[in-house]
Parts: C-alpha cells; sequence; structure tokens
C-alpha cells in the first residue's frame, strides 16, 4: 500500500547547516549492514516509522540480500549508524522475516517525493529527504525524524547519491541553503479510509489554517488527494473551505464522498453556496443526498432549486435574520443575542409585517445607538430597495453597482421576503466570469 500524499502544517520554513549527530535518511539507503560479528547481512532497502508506537522514531530497518527473503531489524537492534554503514547488536538469525505491514510508514515508498503543504508558505512543495537524529539508550541507537527536507540541497544529495561520496555531499552542504520543516509539524493525510484508522493519525492540523487557504491548496493537488484533505477536516471546516474552492473542482470532490458526508457538509455550506453545488450534482446524486440531509435543511434547498441560476432567486440565500416592524428596539436587540442562528457579515437587518412581507431595513449601527423603547418601523431607512426572485443577474448586479449595496432582499411577487443577495455572491461570480 503506497500513500498517494502527505502534507505538512509548518512552523516556517528554516535554512540550517548539518548539526552535529545528524543523519540522511538517503545517507541510509542502500547502506552495508553487519550483524554483532561483522558479518555483512545486507543493505538497507527501506527505513520504517510505526505512529501508533513512536510517531518520529525509525522503528524498523528493511534488510534485502540478492534473492533471499528480506529481514526486518528492529530500532533497539541497531548499535550504530554512519553514512553508508548500518551496524547491529545480534547475528541474522536474530532478524525477523520482512511482512509488509500496512500500519508502517515506510519512507522511500511513503514519504520520499510525496506532496506536502508549507502552511508557512500555504503551498505544496514535494519531499527531498528526511534528516535524522542519533539518541543513544542503554546500549542500542534510537534515530528519529527531525525535519523534513524540501529544499536545493535535498534534492542534490539525491541525484549525487551512489555518484559522489557522503564526504563530498556533505561538503558541499556547508555551501547550500537546507530548506527544512519541523517533522513534529508533520500532518499525514492517507487516501485510503483503512489505512488512516490503522495508523491511528491525529485530526489533520490543516483545520488550523483559513478556509481560503486551504482551498487554495486543494486546487494544486490530484484528485484522491483533494478528497483525503476533505476527509479530514470536521463538517464545517470541510463546508467553509469547498465554498472557496472552484465550483467544477467542489462538485468532483463531493460527488466522490460519501452521500451521508455530503449531506452534513451541505447543511453546514450557505444556502446559495449549498443549492449550487446540488444543482451541479447527477440527479441521483443530488435525490440521494437530500434523503440523507436534515428535512428542513432538504425542504429550503428543493425550494430554491426551482430558480433558475442566474437569477435573482438562483443566487440568493435564504438564511436572513428579520424582525416584525412593530417591536422595540430593546426586542430587537434581545432577540438578536438570543437567537442561535448563525448571521451572515452583513450590516442591515429587515423588517417585515407579521405575514412575512417586506417593509423596510435598518442598520446595525442605527439599531444600537437609537433609544431601547423606539418602534422599528420608524427607524427603516428611507429607501427600500429590492429585487423579485425572478430578475436576471444582470439586474441584480445593477442594483449593487448603483446603490453600492452590501446585500439586497429578494422578494416575491406579494413582497414576500424569500431571502437576499450578498456582495460576496456578486464578487465571486463576476470572478467566475473572468476566469
Amino acid at each position: 500500500m503506497r500513500l498517494t500524499g502527505f502534507f505538512v502544517r509548518a512552523l516556517g520554513s528554516q535554512n540550517r547547516k548539518l548539526e552535529s549527530g545528524m543523519l540522511h535518511a538517503t545517507e541510509l539507503f542502500d547502506a552495508s549492514v553487519y550483524d554483532a560479528d561483522s558479518n555483512y547481512v545486507g543493505r538497507v532497502r527501506d527505513l520504517c516509522l510505526v505512529p501508533s508506537e513512536q510517531p518520529s522514531r525509525i522503528a524498523r530497518f528493511v534488510i534485502t540480500r540478492g534473492k533471499y527473503q528480506p529481514l526486518v531489524a528492529n530500532y533497539d537492534q541497531v548499535v550504530s549508524l554512519a553514512p553508508g554503514t548500518v551496524r547491529l547488536n545480534t547475528g541474522e538469525l536474530g532478524l525477523a522475516t520482512y511482512v509488509p505491514d500496512e500500519s508502517w510508514l515506510t519512507v522511500r515508498q511513503d514519504l520520499l517525493d510525496r506532496q506536502i503543504i508549507d502552511t508557512a508558505g500555504r503551498k505544496v512543495v514535494r519531499v527531498n529527504d528526511l534528516d535524522l537524529r542519533e539518541h543513544v539508550f542503554n546500549g542500542y541507537t534510537e534515530i528519529r525524524v527531525v525535519q523534513v527536507d524540501v529544499g536545493l540541497m535535498g534534492a542534490v544529495r539525491r541525484l549525487f547519491k551512489g555518484v559522489a561520496s557522503p564526504g563530498w555531499l556533505r561538503m558541499i552542504e556547508k555551501h547550500l541553503p537546507t530548506r527544512t520543516i519541523p517533522w513534529e509539524a508533520v500532518d499525514v493525510i492517507e487516501t485510503d479510509p483503512m489505512r488512516r484508522v490503522k495508523l491511528r493519525l491525529p485530526e489533520s492540523k490543516l483545520a488550523e489554517l483559513h478556509p481560503a487557504d486551504i482551498a487554495d491548496i486543494i486546487e494544486e493537488l490530484p484528485p484522491p488527494q483533494r478528497e483525503a484533505v476533505i476527509e479530514t477536516l470536521d463538517d464545517t471546516t470541510a463546508a467553509e473551505t469547498l465554498e472557496e474552492v472552484e465550483d467544477s473542482i467542489q462538485v468532483r470532490i463531493l460527488e466522490n464522498l460519501d452521500k451521508a458526508r455530503i449531506a452534513h457538509i451541505l447543511e453546514e455550506m450557505h444556502r446559495d453556496e449549498a443549492v449550487d453545488a446540488l444543482a451541479e450534482m447527477s440527479a441521483k446524486t443530488a435525490a440521494q443526498v437530500l434523503q440523507d440531509m436534515d428535512r428542513q435543511d432538504a425542504g429550503e434547498l428543493v425550494e430554491l432549486l426551482q430558480f433558475e441560476q442566474d437569477t435573482a432567486g438562483g443566487m440568493m440565500t435564504t438564511e436572513v435574520f428579520t424582525l416584525e416592524e412593530s417591536a422595540t428596539v430593546q426586542q430587537a436587540v434581545s432577540t438578536l443575542r438570543e437567537s442561535q442562528e448563525e448571521m451572515l457579515p452583513v450590516d442591515t437587518l429587515h423588517l417585515t409585517t407579521p405575514d412575512g412581507v417586506l417593509t423596510g431595513t435598518i442598520t446595525i449601527d442605527r439599531l444600537f445607538i437609537s433609544e431601547t423603547s423606539a418602534v422599528l418601523q420608524d427607524l427603516r431607512d428611507e429607501q427600500l430597495i429590492f429585487v423579485e426572485a425572478d430578475a436576471t443577474e444582470k439586474e441584480v448586479v445593477d442594483l449593487f453597482d448603483k446603490y453600492n449595496l452590501r446585500s439586497l432582499p429578494v422578494v416575491d411577487a406579494g413582497q414576500k421576503l424569500l431571502g437576499m443577495v450578498t456582495v460576496d455572491d456578486i464578487v465571486s461570480r463576476l470572478w467566475q466570469r473572468q476566469k
């Protein structure tokens, strides 16, 4: 089983010279292995970590010799290491026969040349080498991964391996910058869900990034890795991230997820974004997702699906905070404070009659500077600007431009409030048109 990618939350790429006691993974590949009596055992084929035991320790050394079955040395069977040489404290008969284990993370197969994310630079880079440091405990040598080399020196080391001597490579290393990322900041993301479980990997550290940054990173990755990233995120962060991803990529990611997971993510997305995503899915997938969704959320999306995408109804979100026009400022403030609904980042509230007819708008700042006994209908904006649900996208954009709006209420033929279009929806659509 091979990883198709892994990702890193970096504390910051660093330029470091070779430190005392430091080895590189590439210096141990194909190294000659000798037993306790200095008999030749074979060569190092790979180094393995076992994250469930210790996340940074090189726990296993896979050893091959000609056509014979590969052997494996445990970390406590190693007494010394140097570039090109590994010495053991046991004989060949004390080594186990190598059997592949999906819970092991192999350096050569799973890590080298794999893509990682440097969150300090918010970009995707590749692993060129791993830097290791020796620790001596009770007569045996334990080595741990200290940092990931993603710079020029790691590439040079790989390129000239077997051609130039380790001494020569170490000499030129003093003159070349080494870009590294601390190992403790590495976040491994496996595309196989079962393998992720076996590795007992912690929750993704990518969630600590802004969703827009995660979205940019996802767009740089191939499809299996995009889905793996989303699988590591909680529903809310996944929803916020997918709202920032290009529409075509968003739908491809969603359609490859479990239907129940898609439902949970859409429930967390803003209604206008969720309905756009649903509209791009196949009819069969959309129907299955709606069945798995909360009944009220599904009902709202079904209602929105009746509108053409390039109309005000198709652009709007139904997540609108409304207040009855007859309420006082004190009642309105109390309602806002007690509300469990997440408000969109707009500065305007909508006033309606008891049966939902839009009668006005009021800005947040005016609400909070007015007397608590004042009635909302007496404080509403002088001019009420709204649009009917069947208005075209151009009409909506023109109103935003003409009146410098941040949001625009959408109503039906009877002027009942249906939802609103926000300025970020306009900016997003205009940006998509230019790309």
